[in-house]
């Protein structure tokens, strides 16, 4: 029962008490003085008849018309004259019931009046004793009629209290609201402050709760602060701050197995030419303060894409990795007069650029060696020179995007889209949900996301094929009531007719709502927190689960959503490639689920690859893992 309840009913027990009290004392002392009115009354009427019987003739005839008139002329209940010798003389009495008030209340409160008695006289001598007695029916009903108003009137006052008492209650109790929706925050993972009532004993409730809550996001940002310092000691370059060539490499491998619409891309490679050479005419410092303006110049070129790596691959080549650009030639024009502009007080530093597309499904070994190719070309073609590789492009099954877009929509319409099942397995073996990306019919062969997605994006696209893939994944869950996880694109993100259709097609299946996770991808999350927040706000009540993938790089940003209420936090596969034997992701992994597990979430490992990777991981904190090395649980 709610504390206000409890108020409530407080106040309206000491109400009844106390009107109860009053109703019973005023209904009493109503009493009294009635039986005092009745008394009196009896004895002065008694009085004055006697009189009247004294003055009289006393025969027996006259006595009795007497007594009659004065029975008739009343109420009375009794008038009885009775002789000396106790013989009764004459008598009236009214033999008819109790009118004006009911029976249980006369039994209840009875009125007891004593009966009125005078002498009658006969010259010197008694002629006989008068006993007189009014009715009480009247004072039975003038006592009903006035308990009856008083009772009215406690009811009107006592529902009058109630109103009052309660809308003080409830301005009393206004902060206990909001300690209660700050401790339900919290019990989300939401450490949100409130302000301080100023009623005293909610003030130390609110005090102590936001004090709480403070210290946690203190100790969550502090342990932020030192695995961020940890990340960069084990994936950065110490000289450009750069990623070192294995973390690198690692997202490189993350971008080639990516599913989505950033499946493809471009990777680019500047070299600083003749590095040793450089040492041994400026020094060692000003090579290396050179390195660092070019790294700061990527960085600056690269600001705002949040899904951009940039590394440093050995002494003298420098990398950007640009997954979802497929223009590799713009791009490397771009980077290259970036870089060559601030190279203008340094004219004889060669810096020649390469550039090649890579596509969904190729391996490293491929894009580095078509990257390598290029850059070897530019340095023979002189010092400041860029070069393409446009070898991804060769299989391109569709002419420009006109044509992809006509391809497309027939499929998308033609034969509507198929949902693929990677497992999702908890440590214990459990399946958490099935992985359900989006396969698409394109001439004959069912494609996956990283074939055609990147196209979709780039025609705009990503609302309607991410719609079709929340109808498909919400069909499954209904057909066998597994759950499925399904991605939604930084675009669908952004587009308020998706996210109202989204909220109105699971509010009318909320039971295949409650077995769906949908998952956002770190970058569109951070990019586009308003429309993040909200999405999550909307998707609470109706029990799906929502969470980030592809977590690594900006992970210190995350800590701005812990009031969103998330489920789970996907790794990704770049600090997962290659854990069980790298010292210092594991360092790194190990705190971040710390934090992860800090706000309440799970935290899911990407990309597992090998047998070696999925042993390590548990005891590392991963709740759960997906990956080419993951086999969903056999059933029972």
């Amino acid at each position: 029962m709610s504390l206000i309840k409890q108020l409530w009913i407080a106040i309206a027990v000491v109400t009844l008490i106390a009107l109860g009290g009053s109703l019973v004392v005023s209904t009493l002392s109503a009493r009294h003085y009635l039986q005092q009115q009745l008394q009196v009354k009896n004895l002065d009427n008694a009085t004055s008849l006697a009189l009247s019987l004294s003055q009289m003739p006393k025969d027996p005839v006259t006595v009795e018309l007497q007594i009659a008139a004065q029975f008739d002329a009343g109420h009375y209940r009794l008038i009885r004259l009775t002789s000396p010798t106790g013989d009764i003389v004459a008598e009236r009495e009214y033999a008819g019931s109790l009118d004006g008030a009911p029976e249980w209340f006369a039994r209840l409160v009875p009125i007891e009046a004593h009966a009125g008695v005078a002498q009658v006289q006969d010259g010197w001598r008694q002629f006989g004793t008068l006993t007189l007695e009014s009715h009480k029916r009247y004072a039975y009903e003038a006592l009903w009629q006035g308990t009856l108003q008083l009772l009215g009137w406690f009811a009107l006052g006592g529902a009058l209290t109630g109103l009052v008492g309660t809308l003080i209650i409830k301005h009393i109790t206004r902060p206990l609201g909001q300690v209660v929706e700050q401790a339900e925050a919290i019990g989300g993972r939401r450490f949100v402050t409130t302000p301080e009532p100023s009623t005293m004993e909610f003030r130390s409730v609110v005090r102590a709760m936001n004090t709480l809550s403070e210290r946690v996001r203190t100790i969550l940002a502090e342990e932020s602060r030192r695995l961020e310092q940890l990340r960069r000691q084990t994936q950065h370059d110490e000289t450009t701050g750069l990623l070192n060539r294995s973390q690198f490499l690692n997202q490189l491998d993350s971008a080639l197995a990516r599913d989505d619409a950033h499946a493809a891309g471009t990777l680019l490679i500047a070299r600083v030419g003749d590095l040793t050479g450089l040492n041994q005419r400026i020094g060692r410092a000003p090579t290396d303060r050179l390195l660092r303006d070019l790294a700061g110049q990527l960085s600056g070129f690269s600001a705002g894409r949040a899904n951009w790596a940039i590394g440093r691959m050995n002494g003298s080549d420098i990398a950007l990795l640009a997954p979802g650009e497929d223009d590799a030639g713009a791009l490397a024009a771009a980077l290259a007069k970036t870089l060559h502009a601030g190279l203008d007080a340094l004219p004889d530093v060669a810096l020649p650029v390469a550039a090649t597309a890579y596509a969904a499904g190729e391996t490293r070994s491929q894009v580095l060696a078509r990257a390598d190719g290029a850059l070897a070309a530019a340095e023979q073609a002189g010092d400041r020179c860029v070069r393409v590789d446009d070898g991804a492009k060769a299989t391109a099954p569709y002419p420009d995007l006109q044509a992809w877009r006509a391809a497309l929509l027939s499929a998308l319409e033609r034969d509507g889209v198929h949902l693929g099942a990677y497992p999702v397995v908890a440590n214990d073996g459990r399946l958490l949900h099935e992985e359900a990306p989006i396969r698409l019919l394109l001439d004959g062969v069912w494609q996956p996301a990283g074939y055609f997605m990147p196209r979709v994006a780039r025609l705009g696209l990503m609302p309607r094929f991410d719609m079709a893939v929340v109808h498909a994944a919400l069909r499954a869950i209904s057909a066998d009531g597994r759950e499925r996880g399904i991605n939604v694109s930084a675009e669908s993100l952004c587009d308020a007719n998706f996210r109202g259709e989204l909220f109105t097609l699971l509010q009318a299946d909320t039971a295949a709502a409650k077995r769906l996770w949908i998952e956002v991808p770190e970058y569109g999350a951070l990019r586009h927190l308003a429309e993040f927040r909200a999405l999550c706000v909307a998707l609470q009540p109706l029990g799906c689960r929502v969470g980030i993938e592809h977590v690594g790089a900006h992970f210190g940003e995350l800590g701005d959503l812990h009031e969103l209420g998330l489920d789970y936090m996907k790794i990704d596969a770049a600090v997962i490639r290659g854990i069980d034997a790298n010292a210092g992701n594991q360092a790194f992994l190990r705190g971040l689920c710390m934090i992860v597990h800090s706000l309440g979430l799970m935290a899911i490992a990407e990309g597992v690859e090998s047998e070696a990777e999925s042993r390590v991981l548990p005891d590392l904190g991963l709740d759960g893992m997906t990956g080419p090395a993951v086999r969903a649980p056999s059933a029972a």
